[in-house]
């Protein structure tokens, strides 16, 4: 059955990419998946924009199949694009301030110094994500090959204050 593109029927779906509830009539993305637990497919849901940052693989092939209208097709086309080009920007899962300095930079492998940005990082397997550890900002440009990472940075950030949220901009260089 192919990936699929419709409005929640209820609000008690969560999407898997920022773990927010999607709300009862909102547009989601469903991808469909070999069921490993028993016999036949199940489904994992995605906020479309969402998908587009964690799952672009599945979108694109998603919104190739969907004959519907998806609104902001070309937003959502542009952000899963740019994911493909570095192999590494779909385990984006937000930045925070370090609040010890136990964790070490999978790039530098130096510790976060506690109050300083990290990226918080994740690894899809088997239709879930694990947290896999943490990259100090100003080494964005080595782990992921870019420094172009403000878009799905910020978006998996949505606890961040006004303020925090311009400081991390800022610190991207956006």
């Amino acid at each position: 059955m192919p990936n699929v593109f419709e409005p929640a029927a209820s609000g008690r779906s969560k999407c898997r990419g920022c773990s927010l509830a999607i709300a009862r009539g909102e547009l989601r993305f469903g991808e469909r998946l070999p069921n490993p637990f028993a016999d036949g497919e199940m489904t994992i849901w995605f906020h479309p924009l969402c998908a587009a940052y964690k799952r672009p693989e599945a979108l694109l092939q998603g919104l190739a199949e969907s004959s519907d209208a998806v609104p902001e097709r070309e937003r959502l086309e542009q952000a899963a694009a740019k994911q493909l080009t570095q192999r590494r920007l779909p385990r984006i899962s937000g930045a925070e301030r370090a609040p010890s300095s136990q964790a070490k930079c999978r790039s530098c492998r130096e510790p976060i110094e506690r109050g300083n940005w990290r990226i918080r990082l994740v690894f899809y397997e088997d239709g879930q994500f694990a947290p896999g550890g943490f990259v100090h900002l100003d080494c964005r440009r080595n782990y992921f090959e870019t420094e172009d990472i403000a878009g799905p940075l910020l978006h998996f950030s949505a606890g961040l204050s006004d303020a925090e949220r311009e400081e991390l901009r800022a610190a991207c260089g956006g």
